[in-house]
C-alpha cells in the first residue's frame, strides 16, 4: 500500500505532467523511438564502461543526466514529441561527457544515432538547445557537491576498540569506506541527519542476541541450516545495488509508457532520492558506528566463526542495500504501483549465468534483506533499519521531487 505522502506524490506527479498530455498514437513514427530507454540504455553502458568508484559518484551522475533530461522535456507540449526526444537525448549526452570523458567518441556515436531518427527542423533543434542548456545549467549547480570518490572516501578517525564499536574487518581489514557520504550536499533533504534512526539494539539485548544467534547460524560459511536456496539468494544480492536495480528500474520505464518526460521524471526521482539515501544511510552509520557479526561474534562466542561473504568496510547499522531497497521500492510503487505491469528477468554480475524473475518491488526489497543476513554480513536489525530509513527519505524526497524540476 502507498503511503499518505505517496498518494500525494501521485496526484502532483499527474499535475505536473498533465502540460504534456498523453503519448502518441501507437502507429506514429515518433512512438516507434523510445528514446527514453534507448539512453536509459546508454547510461547504463557509460557508467559501466568508465563508472566511479564510489556507488554514490556513479548514482550522482544518474541524478545529473537524468534530472537535467527531465527538466528539458517536461515543458514540452505532447504534440511536440521530436522536441522531447532531442531534449532527453542532448541532456544526458551533455551530462555524461562531461562526467565520463573517456566516453566521448561511444556518446556522440549514440546522440547521432537518436538525432539522425527524428525528423529534422526547428523542433528538433529546440530539444537540442534545451537539453544542453539544463545540463550545464545542472553541472554547474553540482559543482563540489561532496560526491567525487575522494570526498566519499574521506579518511576518518576511528575510536579505540570496544565491545559493540566498529572495527576493520577480515580478511582485508579495510580502512572505513563511505564515511564522507554523509558530509555530501543533498539533493532534497535538509541535511544528512535528518531521519537518522534511533540506536541499535543494546548490546547483549534480548534482540541483539537474536540477531547475533541467527547471523551465526545462517550466515557462516559452514553452515549446516542455511539451504541451497538461501546461499543462492545471498549469492545473487552479493551484487551492489546500483548494480541490482538498473535492471528494475529499466522495467519499469519500459513499461511506464507516456510522454519522454514522465519517463525521464521517474529514472531522475530514483536516482536523486538514493544519492540522498546514501547521504543518510552514511549518517546513521558513522553516527553509532555498530560493529559487524563477524566481530562480535568472535568477540563474544566463536573465534573463528567466519561469514559466507567477506564483509563490507562500514558500520553494520543500517544495512546500505537496504535503505537502497526501501528507497527503491517506494519510488518505484510511486510511479507504477506495487508491481511491474509484467514480470521482468534480472541477472547478477555475483551469480554468473543464474536468472531471476521478479513483478512485485517488495519482493526485491524481501530478498535484500533476508540476503545479507545469509551472507553472514549484516543482523537482521540492521536490515530492517535500513529498509526504514530508505523509505522515510524516499516519501521526504517524492512529496519534494516537483521542485527540481522548476
Amino acid at each position: 500500500m502507498l503511503s499518505c505522502m505517496n498518494r500525494v506524490f501521485v496526484l502532483v506527479l499527474a499535475g505536473i505532467f498533465a502540460v504534456v498530455g498523453a503519448a502518441p498514437a501507437a502507429g506514429s513514427p515518433q512512438h516507434r523511438v523510445d528514446v527514453v530507454a534507448e539512453w536509459f540504455d546508454v547510461t547504463a553502458a557509460t557508467v559501466a564502461a568508465a563508472g566511479a568508484s564510489a556507488q554514490s559518484t556513479n548514482s550522482r551522475t544518474w541524478a545529473i543526466g537524468w534530472l537535467a533530461a527531465a527538466r528539458a522535456a517536461h515543458d514540452v507540449p505532447a504534440a511536440h514529441r521530436t522536441r522531447a526526444d532531442a531534449a532527453v537525448a542532448s541532456a544526458l549526452h551533455t551530462a555524461l561527457v562531461a562526467l565520463a570523458p573517456t566516453r566521448r567518441a561511444e556518446l556522440d556515436a549514440a546522440l547521432r544515432t537518436t538525432l539522425d531518427r527524428l525528423t529534422p527542423g526547428g523542433q528538433r533543434d529546440l530539444g537540442v538547445a534545451d537539453g544542453i542548456e539544463e545540463a550545464r545549467d545542472l553541472l554547474a549547480e553540482r559543482q563540489g557537491d561532496g560526491l567525487a570518490p575522494a570526498s566519499v572516501n574521506a579518511p576518518f578517525e576511528l575510536p579505540s576498540p570496544a565491545p559493540g564499536v566498529w572495527q576493520p574487518t577480515p580478511p582485508s581489514l579495510t580502512p572505513p569506506q563511505q564515511a564522507g557520504n554523509r558530509l555530501a550536499r543533498p539533493f532534497v533533504l535538509a541535511r544528512a541527519d535528518q531521519f537518522r534512526l534511533p540506536p541499535p539494539p543494546a548490546l547483549d539485548s534480548p534482540r541483539d542476541r537474536i540477531d547475533l544467534a541467527e547471523v551465526r547460524a545462517y550466515g557462516a560459511v559452514n553452515s549446516t541450516v542455511r539451504t541451497a536456496s538461501q546461499t543462492a539468494t545471498a549469492q545473487f544480492w552479493l551484487q551492489s545495488s546500483a548494480a541490482g536495480y538498473t535492471q528494475p528500474l529499466r522495467a519499469a520505464v519500459t513499461q511506464l509508457g507516456g510522454p519522454p518526460a514522465r519517463r525521464a521524471a521517474l529514472v531522475a526521482a530514483f536516482h536523486v532520492i538514493l544519492v540522498d539515501t546514501q547521504i543518510a544511510t552514511s549518517d546513521t552509520k558513522y553516527a553509532y558506528l555498530r560493529w559487524r557479526p563477524i566481530t562480535a561474534i568472535r568477540a563474544t562466542v566463536d573465534p573463528q566463526w567466519t561469514p559466507l561473504h567477506d564483509t563490507p568496510a562500514h558500520p553494520d547499522y543500517p544495512s546500505g542495500h537496504n535503505t537502497y531497497a526501501g528507497a527503491a521500492e517506494v519510488v518505484l510503487t510511486a510511479f507504477t504501483g506495487p508491481s511491474a505491469r509484467r514480470p521482468f528477468t534480472a541477472t547478477s554480475p555475483t551469480a554468473p549465468g543464474v536468472t531471476r524473475t521478479y513483478q512485485r518491488w517488495a519482493d526485491l526489497t524481501k530478498d535484500n534483506v533476508d540476503a545479507r543476513v545469509w551472507s553472514g554480513i549484516h543482523t537482521r536489525s540492521a536490515d530492517e533499519a535500513g529498509v526504514v530509513l530508505g523509505r522515510r527519505v524516499a516519501e521526504h524526497g517524492l512529496s519534494r521531487f516537483a521542485s527540481l524540476l522548476g
